[in-house]
């Protein structure tokens, strides 16, 4: 019976060494699986550097945009407001202009006889102006008919 004790024990012994073995390869992976870990959480650290670097960069970028958009906005609201100046000079203008036209259309209905009498008088002033031409005109060509012209010799 004691044989069977040792033979126990010897397998018990080898048992623990076949467990200590596999452990030990165990351990020995995990190892390598904590070193890859370990230097892939190193380059993600560096890649989060640069990434921390280039969105400090990028905001001071959009922060000087936005302060740019904000001095065109205010100029842009000051040509909107001179436009505006503009436009209501325009509409002021027209307005002088619309009453002007309709003060020259009443003086005009108010004076038509006496604008009618104006027109008849200067018709009959151009047409005796023509026929005083017209007759000087004839007396010049007549007194030019009568001076004698000189012949070329041959």
């Amino acid at each position: 019976m004691i044989v069977i004790l040792y033979i126990a024990a010897l397998v018990a012994a080898i048992g623990f060494l076949v467990l200590c073995i596999s452990l030990a390869m165990t351990l020995n992976s995990l190892k390598k699986t904590m070193n890859n870990v370990a230097s892939t959480m190193a380059g993600i650290e560096g890649q989060m550097e640069g990434i921390t670097r280039e969105s400090t960069s990028l905001l001071e970028k959009t922060n000087g945009l936005a302060e740019d958009i904000q001095e065109k906005s205010q100029q842009l609201n000051s040509v909107v407001t001179a436009a505006k100046g503009f436009a209501d000079s325009v509409s002021n203008l027209s307005d002088s202009v619309k009453h002007v036209t309709s003060s020259i259309n009443t003086n005009v209905v108010k004076n038509s006889d006496q604008i009618a009498k104006v027109i008849q008088w200067s018709n009959a002033f151009m047409g005796i102006r023509d026929k005083l031409k017209d007759q000087k005109d004839s007396q010049v060509e007549t007194i030019y008919e009568d001076v004698p012209r000189k012949r070329k010799r041959k």
